[in-house]
Parts: C-alpha cells; sequence; structure tokens
C-alpha cells in the first residue's frame, strides 16, 4: 500500500515540477520579448496574432464541433473595418477603442449571417460552404476598389492610440497584443466552464442527443459563430493597427487552412494546445529560413509525423488550463 501512495506522490511532484517549469519558461519568454531586436518582436507579435485567430476558431471547431474553413473572412472584416475608420480612404480617423467595438459587432453579425444558413449542414457540407464563405468575402474585398482600395489595399492606416500614447513600435504593439490575448483567454476559458460550454460539448458529440434533451442547438450554434467571429475582428484590428497596411492578399484560404492545422496540431478545444500549435507553424519557418524552400518540406514531414504519433493533439483536451493550475496547487 505504502509503495502505491510513494508513488502517487512522487506522480505529483513530477506533474508539479513540469507545471512550475513550463510556466517559468512562459514568463521568462514574454519578460525578454521587448529587449530582442524588432524583427523578432514582430515575429512574436505575429505569433499572438496566430494565438488570437487560433482561440477564435477553436470556439466552432474545437467547442462546437463544427468545421469552418472560412475563419479569415472575419479576420478581414476587423481589419477593414479598422483600415476604413482610421485612414485617409474616407478621411476618418475615429478612436481606437470605437473602431474596436465597432469591429467586434461587425464580426459579430458576419458571423451570425454565415451561421444561418448553414445550421443544418454538417461535415463536409459545412466546410465547402464556409470555405465559400471564406473566398466569398476575399473576391468582394479584392474588386470593390472605390471602398477597400482593391489588389492595392489601404496604406497610410493611423497608429492605435490608448489613454493619450500612441503604440506604435513593435515593443508597444506587443504589450497590446499580450494584453488582449490574457483578456480573451480569460473569457474562453470561463466561455468553456460556463452553461454555453457545455452546450457546445453536447453539440459537438451529438447534435440530435443535443436538442433531445432540451438545448437549443440553433441558438447555442449561432452563439458560437458570433463568438468566434468577434474574436477574429478583434484579430483583424490589432493586425490592421500594427502593419499600419492591409490588402487581399492578407487573408486567403492558406490563412484559415493554417489556423485550422494550428488547432489539430496543438489540440482540438485546448487553449494550451492552441498556444503549442501557433508556437510550431510560426516560429519553426522563421528558425529553417535559411533552408529556403526546404523548410516547407520538412515542416510538412514534421506535420504528417505529429497527427500520426499524437492523433489528438501535442496537449489533448483532457489537460486544460484547469489541470496546469491543479498541478500548480500540488493537487
Amino acid at each position: 500500500m505504502s509503495v502505491i501512495v510513494n508513488s502517487v506522490t512522487n506522480e505529483k511532484r513530477k506533474g508539479r515540477l513540469t507545471a512550475f517549469l513550463v510556466l517559468a519558461i512562459a514568463v521568462a519568454l514574454i519578460i525578454a520579448t521587448p529587449f530582442l531586436p524588432n524583427y523578432y518582436i514582430r515575429v512574436v507579435n505575429g505569433l499572438l496574432i496566430y494565438i488570437l485567430l487560433g482561440i477564435g476558431l477553436n470556439i466552432v471547431i474545437g467547442y462546437a464541433g463544427l468545421l469552418d474553413l472560412g475563419f479569415v473572412a472575419f479576420y478581414a472584416v476587423g481589419a477593414y473595418t479598422y483600415a476604413l475608420l482610421a485612414s485617409p480612404q474616407f478621411d476618418l480617423h475615429l478612436p481606437f477603442f470605437v473602431i474596436l467595438a465597432i469591429a467586434i459587432f461587425m464580426g459579430a453579425m458576419t458571423g451570425v449571417l454565415l451561421g444561418i444558413p448553414v445550421l443544418r449542414l454538417r461535415g463536409d457540407y459545412l466546410a465547402i460552404v464556409t470555405l465559400g464563405f471564406g473566398e466569398i468575402i476575399r473576391i468582394i474585398i479584392n474588386n470593390v476598389d472605390w471602398l477597400t482600395g482593391g489588389p492595392q489595399g489601404i496604406a497610410r492606416i493611423d497608429k492605435p492610440s490608448m489613454f493619450g500614447m500612441d503604440f506604435g513600435k513593435p515593443v508597444e504593439i506587443y504589450w497590446l497584443l499580450l494584453g488582449v490575448v490574457a483578456v480573451i483567454m480569460i473569457l474562453v476559458w470561463r466561455l468553456e466552464q460556463s452553461i454555453l460550454g457545455k452546450a457546445w460539448s453536447a453539440i459537438r458529440e451529438d447534435q440530435d442527443a443535443a436538442r433531445g434533451i432540451g438545448i437549443n442547438t440553433t441558438n447555442a450554434k449561432l452563439v458560437a459563430f458570433a463568438t468566434s467571429a468577434s474574436i477574429g475582428s478583434v484579430a483583424g484590428v490589432i493586425f490592421a493597427a500594427s502593419q499600419r497596411f492591409v490588402s487581399p492578399e492578407s487573408f486567403t484560404l492558406q490563412e484559415s487552412i493554417l489556423i485550422v492545422l494550428m488547432i489539430v496540431i496543438g489540440g482540438i478545444g485546448n487553449i494550451l494546445g492552441i498556444i503549442v500549435g501557433a508556437t510550431i507553424l510560426i516560429l519553426l519557418p522563421e528558425v529553417l529560413r535559411e533552408l529556403a524552400e526546404w523548410r516547407i518540406l520538412f515542416l510538412g514531414l514534421l506535420m504528417v509525423t505529429l497527427i500520426i504519433i499524437r492523433p489528438a493533439g501535442i496537449i489533448p483536451r483532457s489537460f486544460g488550463p484547469e489541470k496546469l493550475f491543479r498541478r500548480l496547487l500540488g493537487k
């Protein structure tokens, strides 16, 4: 009996030590990033934007079990909302928080508009429709020259300004992104633990059974699409504000596929998995930049290997933030 107790105690100690080590590395990287050259800070900023996008898409794919291949459309809605309301395009220069609120509303409405036609669709049919929706948004942006600037895009976008301070430098955008990612991670994690999150889980497992126990699957799906789209729009606003230039080339199908891959490789339905998946798919190509075109081959082989070895993702759904906290507390 004592041997079993000692074994369990040792496992808990190892788990707590691993959790502390992961947390310490994360804190060290967060603190060290502002002291890096601007190029590396920009790379980290890109990583944080993709983490934000991954968290948003994970609500639809990971929590509600709905495959969305057109998520980049909401990213574009947020980016162009900021570009149109904070640039010489129409000589509008609204405050950052006002545009952010408008972008969140626009994203939610666009998500609902996408959600309504696809409520009865599942699997491959849902994926095809959402893919088409993403391409429709991109084509509209590319062809409505008088509004979006067409293929030339919109330049000279205003710097984000808050509390009398401009956020134009990469390190300033870094702190802004870090704060936004932290807030949205907490909100989404709380949503996952809520009654709505449980409804999404039931829909993911079996929509008919969920409807049978009284869950309004229509409303739950629409809320999932609206919430997901709102987060995508927030990421688009910060992207446009940091780049100060947007064009249709930034919102292609490849971007949607990349975000889906981040979730699949990192761990579907797991915020921690999204961070790991985004880190691998965004930072690894930068590390392998000297290998030129060979880096894509290496990255593809790595993805295939990871999916074969870890079909549930690097961090499975069962190991979420709450389990990490328990490990830290030694429970």
